[in-house]
């Protein structure tokens, strides 16, 4: 599904940004009976609003039937990235160098299968985060089931 997910973001990428977006993931998944594409976007004035997603989602239906990539039939979703964005991508770890992220394991480490601390460095094996206390937790990337950025709702 991972090539599906790389062929459909280099379709929409170009059409995405002359909407006035930016394409942050791409998305292919099985749930149930139904498969899902699901397009994430951003824009640099604010947040993404319901009349963005139609907008968008008008301006690559017809792209996306043409280049016929996906051969099930699927439902595309359109939406924002949400406050506490999912961190699939080395480029989007790399966004989030010095801020605060959160993981889950798939199984747990010292019994325990979330963390959340600052992100100090990775690479395609591993994630090294600073957690509250100080300590430093190397995490092997084989084992993640999630990384995402952590909001604070405190300042709302």
């Amino acid at each position: 599904m991972a090539n599906i997910e790389e062929k459909v973001e280099k379709l929409l990428k170009k059409p995405i940004e002359d909407l006035g977006y930016k394409l942050y993931d791409v998305n292919y998944v099985k749930e149930g009976q139904n498969y899902f594409l699901r397009v994430f976007i951003e824009k640099d004035d604010g947040e993404i609003c319901l009349d963005d997603c139609e907008k968008v989602n008008n301006g690559i239906n017809d792209i996306l039937d043409t280049a016929d990539y996906i051969k099930e039939q699927y439902f595309l979703e359109v939406s924002s990235t949400g406050v506490e964005k999912v961190l699939r991508k080395d480029e989007h770890l790399k966004q989030n160098i010095d801020n605060e992220i959160q993981i889950k394991l798939f199984k747990p480490i010292n019994k325990q299968k979330e963390f959340v601390g600052t992100l100090k460095e990775f690479d395609e094996n591993n994630i090294i985060l600073c957690l509250e206390n100080n300590d430093e937790i190397k995490i092997d990337r084989k084992d993640i089931a999630l990384i995402k950025t952590v909001f604070d709702w405190d300042k709302i």
